[in-house]
């Protein structure tokens, strides 16, 4: 639990322990080393211990010259798009995302709000580990500007998208419940579901950083969200993690749904919405014939509705490791080798986040409160409607404690050697270990934001799925034993 986790997500810990403002004043500066100075974005989510961590980094990024815009408190897509909308050459969110309350960490992104690759990462924690940080001298440390603007930009941004409707949002008068966790997203999409005609109900809209439930909104975590739903007669709830860059979906019914459905029904209304999917909306590509002009990139652990998905309006797939950072990569990488317009291609992965390109390149549960509001808006149909219109998958999800990345790597290799010579099932090493078989599969992995080993498993029913886990679990346990 002590394990300060480095990844391509950025820098978690827990604080006091693994995440000291120590830490947390090097690897600002080393950022400010990396980026080579200028305009950083800053903002944090709700925790207790984020103004604490605010300080921390300002004192790195102004012992290394970087100007601070202080965005305040907000959501990481909203501190992404200003970095963007500024053409900053930086930006820090403070922030764990869906960990428990006790973990605090800093995502990093580079000019304009574009997130790090594995490279971009690896020279940060090289430049933090050798300590070959720039300091600049006396008169040239970095100020402190503060923006009080930022929710507002969001907004405006979102509400400009070429598929926002707001005469058929505000026809349609959606009653939604929002459950924000009391996370950052407790001052933006309330306001977001107002403006586009929702009446709304609040459920932890209060971002004092003391959780009600779990910060990653699985069903388990959303059970008062779904009594009230079901006693407001409400036509559906939604849920964000700690930072808001996730959204899930409680149908009219009160039923939680998996967090994989988000991307799946955004994924589908965007490309059934042909003609609201091109930025150019003169230009016809009803008529593609067999050639696919969009591109949809999910992880490898995002459930196979989003096969169906791209089945369904002849899109190519991609699959990469999971994070957000990987999903991003291979978007830019279609894009530029396409030359596609960015209402060409979508990104997302199963846990509920969804990237969409004509605002910045990152997951953005915000954006996607307005997805599935002008979806139900312009079908005139219930959430329940669109789900039941997929085949059904079941999948199950587990973890298992480890001491630290570094034994997770080597159980995974281990496992990776033996199923290599002795498998009945296709496999995939994109990321960790992936079994495919004809209806199922099972992937294993380490966590790039906890000290754990992943296992999600996906089959024709729940029954299966869970098995299909139990036993990758067991097997695990096992190679431990007689390591």
């Amino acid at each position: 639990m002590k394990d300060l986790m480095v990844s391509v997500s950025g820098v978690r810990g827990v604080v006091g322990y693994s995440l000291t403002p120590e830490v947390a004043t090097r690897f600002a500066a080393a950022f400010g080393t990396f980026i080579a100075g200028g305009m950083v974005v800053v903002g944090r989510d709700s925790r207790t211990s984020s103004p604490m961590l605010f300080h921390a980094v300002c004192a790195g990024l102004m012992a290394s010259g970087c100007q601070i815009l202080d965005v305040g408190m907000c959501p990481t897509p909203t501190v992404l798009l200003v970095s963007k909308k500024m053409k900053a050459n930086g930006s820090i969110v403070i922030t764990a995302s869906h960990n428990p309350v006790e973990w605090n960490g800093l995502e990093f992104a580079s000019g304009s709000g574009r997130l790090l690759t594995t490279e971009d990462q690896d020279q940060l924690s090289q430049i933090y580990q050798s300590g070959s940080i720039q300091l600049s001298p006396w008169n040239e440390q970095g100020r402190i500007e503060i923006l009080e603007t930022a929710i507002e930009i969001h907004l405006e941004q979102i509400l400009n998208c070429h598929w926002i409707n707001l005469e058929r949002t505000h026809r349609r008068n959606l009653k939604v419940v929002i459950d924000a966790g009391n996370g950052a997203g407790s001052q933006i999409s309330p306001v977001l579901l107002e403006r586009i005609g929702c009446e709304v109900i609040q459920l932890h809209c209060t971002p004092n950083g003391l959780f009600p439930r779990s910060s990653e909104p699985t069903p388990e975590a959303l059970i008062q969200l779904c009594k009230v739903v079901k006693a407001e007669s409400a036509d559906l709830g939604l849920a964000h993690d700690g930072d808001a860059d996730r959204l899930v979906i409680v149908d009219q019914r009160g039923n939680a749904l998996s967090s994989e459905y988000t991307f799946v029904l955004i994924a589908d209304f965007m490309l059934r919405e042909a003609t609201k999917f091109t930025l150019d909306p003169t230009e016809d590509w009803h008529h593609r014939g067999t050639t696919s002009q969009v591109d949809l990139v999910a992880t490898v652990s995002t459930s196979r509705m989003i096969d169906d998905v791209a089945n369904r309006h002849n899109a190519n797939l991609f699959r990469v490791p999971v994070g957000v950072g990987f999903v991003v990569e291979k978007m830019r990488q279609r894009s530029e080798q396409k030359q596609m317009s960015t209402g060409r291609i979508l990104g997302g992965e199963g846990t509920g986040g969804v990237i969409f390109p004509e605002l910045q390149y990152t997951t953005d549960g915000i954006t996607a409160i307005a997805a599935i509001v002008q979806m139900l808006a312009d079908s005139d149909q219930s959430i329940s409607h669109h789900v039941e219109a997929f085949p059904q998958y079941a999948m199950h999800k587990m973890k298992i404690d480890v001491p630290s990345p570094k034994v997770a790597g080597q159980l995974l290799g281990r496992i990776a050697e033996i199923l290599a010579t002795n498998s009945e099932a296709d496999l995939d090493l994109t990321d960790g270990v992936k079994r495919i078989w004809s209806d199922r599969w099972v992937n294993i992995r380490k966590s790039g934001t906890e000290p754990v080993i992943r296992i999600f498993s996906e089959a024709p029913s729940q029954a299966e799925a869970e098995q299909l886990c139990l036993q990758t679990s067991e097997h695990l346990n096992r190679l431990r034993s007689i390591q």
